[in-house]
């Protein structure tokens, strides 16, 4: 799944899992976080409004449609779009309207443009809220702002998600995450001389359970080794806490744009040294 979203179990095949009664993977990640806005809606309303949701899924489905057309040709199928969609309805808040459609159409694009030997390198709806979030900070801002804390909510969500990226094999870039957050949370708390409250609470929030569940375990712009996933998720941590001493208020976007394509271009250029060193070998063989 190339969007923000989770990677896909291995299953045999969508025939197999109907026969076993199981749910195609495609459709395990936009069912979670269609729980996602269904709790938060339900409890705190955290929807700027429907139609300004349904537009940046609508956008957003539409947008993976006509370029998967154009440059693949082929239909995709729409589910990562979902996720794009409802995750930018979810996280943006702004009284217009523009942002919602403009911030999916970002992110759909940036999976087909934004390529290294034909991969991108960006996750797509991370670049989509970190440029929307940069560029236009007057008419737009993020979910984390408006919404408080609240617990109860947070941990159906969080025994959904881990029981969830534990069956897909990514739990341990959503655990290296989570250990190294709070150890860095202890870290500026004792530095600034903050309540620790206030530094681990953000990670209660919703924004954090999107970025955590789906952007940083996003299987088409992370690395390919299990050791490189945690340390990429580790830096991640660092960066956010670099910039949160600076009064970012969206650190942890910023670090994944940041942390995330570079290294991922670090693992296409090692690829294509290796590629390289095969071929000479395979030449001198000869």
């Amino acid at each position: 799944m190339s969007q923000m979203g989770l990677p896909i179990a291995p299953v045999p095949s969508r025939a197999a899992a109907s026969k076993k009664g199981l749910i195609d993977s495609r459709y395990v990640a936009p069912i979670f976080i269609t729980c996602i806005l269904l709790v938060g809606q339900v409890t705190f309303g955290i929807l700027e409004s429907y139609p300004r949701t349904l537009l940046a899924i609508g956008t957003s489905i539409a947008a993976e449609l006509v370029l998967g057309r154009l440059f693949l040709n082929k239909w995709p199928h729409p589910a990562s779009a979902y996720i794009s969609g409802i995750s930018v309805g979810i996280l943006l808040r702004s009284p217009a309207y523009w942002p919602y459609a403009l911030c999916s159409l970002i992110s759909i694009t940036s999976k087909y443009v934004l390529r290294i030997k034909d991969r991108h390198i960006w996750n797509p709806s991370n670049f989509g809220v970190s440029a929307m979030l940069f560029l236009a900070p007057a008419t737009v801002a993020s979910l984390s702002i408006q919404w408080g804390n609240y617990l109860l909510p947070m941990v159906v969500i969080w025994v959904l998600g881990f029981l969830i990226v534990w069956r897909v094999r990514r739990l341990h870039i959503t655990a290296t995450y989570v250990v190294s957050f709070f150890v860095f949370a202890f870290l500026r708390s004792w530095i600034l001389h903050e309540p620790w409250q206030s530094e681990v609470s953000p990670i209660t929030g919703p924004m954090y359970q999107l970025f955590i569940f789906f952007m940083i375990t996003d299987p088409k712009t992370t690395v390919r080794s299990k050791r490189g996933q945690c340390l990429v998720a580790f830096l991640i941590a660092v960066v956010e806490t670099v910039l949160r001493f600076f009064q970012s208020v969206y650190a942890p976007f910023y670090a994944l744009f940041l942390v995330g394509p570079i290294a991922n271009s670090i693992e296409i250029w090692m690829d294509s040294r290796r590629n390289l060193t095969t071929t000479a070998a395979v030449a001198k063989g000869a």
